[in-house]
């Protein structure tokens, strides 16, 4: 180990002292209308800050390729008659990978001689056209390089304006103040279960992402009031979109790092064909490093494939087929150690869980005419959990099995789009989704001294959607959009109906006022439909089928301003009126409320529901950012917020009501010699505490078990939040070669974050245990 790391640092002073001459590489892509997605016959693109001028056109395909270009940061430009250009800055080309754009172009509402647009790619601005507000897109280079993302969209997205972490050692999102259950994951058109190793079943975070961002291309993250396109949640959505392999060269990479040991690799199926693949393998670096003889003290085992087929230019359009699989497996037992953190009250525990997860797309894009697209999608996705929980006491370490569960849902989902661009002011979509759940639920705990069966079913759920939706342009400035989003659950017969709204105005030059409307609804986790009671007579009832969905109404205002082209401040304020929340039949003393789940391991799987809670999220979020730009980079973000929910007319402080999230990043780089980059990156947060329950200590003494105070539930929160990360990258390109090496250092000060505290009812004492400290991290990542 010490060799490598000798060689890598002479290998970096010596690129440094004796610089290389220029290296070179190529852009090439494709260039289509934004909402038609028709190729643009001789759009034309130029290098920007060439000297002579090189440029070129999109061929009969809409591609264009530019060769020889100096690797580093590079911009391009692209214009078309009719359509407002679009110029990308600071691209980042490496020696040992092509650079593979697809640029959208908009077309102009009014051409005049006298009006000169010109646009420029900016990660504020979303990919999709029909959303208004709380919406933006997000480069894969940012999941690599804000410091403290770890190469994960949930880190990474944490940064933005209403959104924040609920701890360090997972990645579920709280997205103003919603519960992290209310996100939804989609990917390639397709929307998939919880992509984390770890997830446990109706949770949408986990430890480790499975999602690869090598794989990954621009994406859009969306925090409210979005698009009719977008239906069974509440909070917001990730729409994830897996690039097309190189379909000209062969590619490799290699990467390791504290995701894992990863190897990928790209290319054409063969010379005469247009169809590509794209296939990576991802294996736990620290289950690695336990082979080796190097024992961290936790060994989570985890490993992951993701793959995806493009064939483009058939008679029946253009195919795609993805996969993406991962298992995982941890052991934790207390029972090998001599003491206990009190994990299980002041008993130990020996805890072993399994997940798995995997889905599989396949999607046809075919155009009916040079206005009309229709998407098709076909997918079988599937989750599993198993674990099993045993306690004991340090007096005699008899195991006690106190928990089991085995349990699985797999999905089969049909899915058809169709978009039609009518003229140039008006823009149109609608959609059909079936998808049918086949669940195997069965887990089992102690409990008031006997054992209780929580769910045991195998039965199927089927899921009928449609929407519609419309965008009007009045002119270039202003322009409205309407849609309506419907939903069916078949298993109970329960629907929703759910109207959009959205208006963006450009009232001055670079600035805009945006207004969303949404009401949104969102089914229940569904193992929550099957938890059941024991009866008086020793029988089990299921007292949930019935549960209507969650349901929300989104006001969203936004303002903002592009002071420059690489500079912009954005204020959106909101207000979330939340209603047909499941909370505890009859009982005004109960402070169960299903939003205040999903932030954990497990779901509680609670009987006798009915929807008669309520809630609100509002608040007011600012953004200070500069694009990249002049070799550096800064975000800041402030969300001031309250959280509340209500059951029987008494009102809360949510679980997630932190009220308050404060993030503040920058970057800086520099060119060293003609080929190569050091970069240095910050992060800092300040955030409001967690949200507990106060412990009875009086009762937990009498009854030897930790008894909370359900009375002040939720009223305190633990201190504030702070953390800082520091990161350093270098990035070093040689003649068809590329590599990176990575020093991410997280929570630099070491600052104590308290996470929870145990009660100790032999001593009276509380533990604290607090979230990660000084936590270095490296990677190593090579392409070719």
């Amino acid at each position: 180990m010490k060799k490598i790391l000798i060689s890598i640092v002479l290998l970096s002073l010596t690129t440094t002292i004796f610089p290389q001459s220029s290296i070179k590489q190529t852009i090439r892509g494709t260039v289509v209308d934004k909402y038609s997605q028709m190729p643009l016959i001789g759009a034309t693109i130029v290098l920007l800050n060439s000297n002579p001028q090189v440029g070129t056109v999109a061929d009969v395909n809409g591609e264009f390729r530019i060769e020889n270009v100096p690797v580093g940061r590079c911009g391009i430009q692209i214009s078309y008659i009719g359509y407002n250009p679009v110029t990308l800055k600071n691209l980042m080309l490496y020696s040992g990978k092509e650079l593979i754009i697809n640029i959208e172009l908009e077309e102009k509402i009014i051409e005049t001689a006298e009006v000169v647009v010109k646009a420029y790619s900016r990660k504020d601005k979303p990919i999709n056209k029909m959303a208004t507000v709380s919406a933006r897109s997000f480069t894969v280079e940012e999941t690599n390089k804000y410091a403290g993302s770890w190469g994960d969209p949930s880190r990474m997205v944490a940064n933005y304006a209403g959104v924040c972490m609920a701890s360090d050692n997972r990645n579920d999102i709280i997205i103003r103040g919603n519960s992290p259950i209310g996100l939804l994951w989609r990917l390639d058109g397709i929307e998939i279960p919880n992509p984390n190793h770890f997830g446990a079943l109706g949770t949408t975070g986990g430890p480790v992402t499975i999602l690869n961002n090598n794989l990954l291309t621009n994406s859009d993250f969306f925090t409210g009031a979005f698009p009719a396109e977008y239906g069974n949640a509440l909070a917001g959505a990730f729409d994830l979109k897996m690039r097309a392999g190189n379909n000209e060269k062969r590619e490799y990479w290699g990467q390791m790092g504290f995701n894992g040991i990863e190897l990928g690799g790209e290319g054409p199926f063969s010379k005469n064909s247009k169809a590509s693949y794209m296939l990576s393998y991802r294996y736990s670096m620290l289950d690695a490093l336990k082979a080796i003889g190097l024992d961290m003290g936790i060994n989570p085992k985890y490993q992951d494939l993701t793959f995806k087929v493009n064939i483009p230019g058939t008679k029946l359009g253009k195919f795609s087929l993805f996969g993406i699989g991962g298992l995982s497996y941890i052991e934790m037992f207390d029972s090998e150690n001599d003491s206990i953190d009190w994990a299980h009250s002041t008993s130990g525990e020996n805890l072993s869980n399994g997940s798995d997860f995997g889905a599989i797309g396949l999607s046809n894009l075919y155009f009916i005419n040079n206005k009309t697209r229709i998407q098709t999608n076909l997918a079988i996705l599937g989750s599993r959990v198993s674990t099993e929980i045993d306690t004991f006491h340090f007096s005699n370490r008899t195991l006690f099995p106190w928990y089991r569960e085995v349990s699985s849902e797999v999905k089969y989902s049909f899915s058809t789009h169709l978009k039609k661009k009518l003229n140039t002011k008006n823009n149109i979509g609608t959609g059909l989704i079936l998808d049918r759940y086949k669940v195997n639920y069965l887990d089992s705990v102690y409990l008031d001294k006997k054992y209780l069966t929580i769910t045991d079913v195998d039965d199927y759920m089927n899921i009928v959607r449609l929407y519609g939706q419309w965008q009007h342009k009045f002119s270039d400035k202003l322009q409205l959009y309407s849609g309506i989003h419907y939903q069916l659950l078949q298993y109970n017969n329960t629907s929703a109906i759910e109207p959009r709204l959205g208006l963006k105005w450009n009232f001055a030059t670079n600035q805009s006022f945006n207004f969303g409307f949404g009401v949104h609804s969102q089914i229940q986790p569904r193992m929550i439909y099957f938890a059941q009671s024991l009866m008086d007579d020793g029988t089990y009832k299921r007292h949930n089928k019935d549960l209507g969905f969650s349901k929300s109404n989104h006001y969203v205002i936004g303002y903002d301003n592009s002071l420059s082209e690489n500079f912009r401040i954005k204020i959106e304020t909101y207000y979330q009126d939340l209603y047909n929340i499941p909370i505890k039949i009859n009982d005004e003393d109960s402070i169960y409320s299903l939003m205040n789940s999903g932030a954990d391991f497990y779901v509680q799987r609670e009987d006798s529901l009915i929807n008669k809670g309520t809630g609100k999220n509002y608040g007011i979020e600012l953004t200070i950012e500069k694009f990249f730009s002049n070799q550096y980079y800064f975000l800041i973000t402030t969300s001031l917020f309250e959280s509340k929910y209500k059951i029987y007319e008494k009102e809360r402080n949510t679980a997630f009501n932190g009220n308050f999230v404060i993030n503040v990043l920058g970057g800086y780089e520099i060119n060293v010699g003609n080929n190569n980059i050091l970069s240095f990156d910050i992060k800092t947060i300040y955030a409001g505490g967690k949200r507990y329950i106060p412990f009875d200590t009086l009762q937990s003494r009498i009854e030897q078990q930790e008894i909370y105070d359900l009375t002040k539930a939720y009223e305190k929160k633990y201190p504030d939040y702070f953390r800082f990360d520091f990161r350093v990258s270098f990035k070093l390109n040689t003649p068809k070669l590329s590599q990176e090496w990575v020093l991410d250092l997280q929570n630099i000060s070491n600052n104590e974050n308290l996470f929870m505290e145990r009660y100790d009812y032999t001593t009276g004492k509380t533990k604290s245990m607090y979230q990660i400290g000084f936590f270095p991290m490296m990677t190593w990542r090579i392409q070719f």
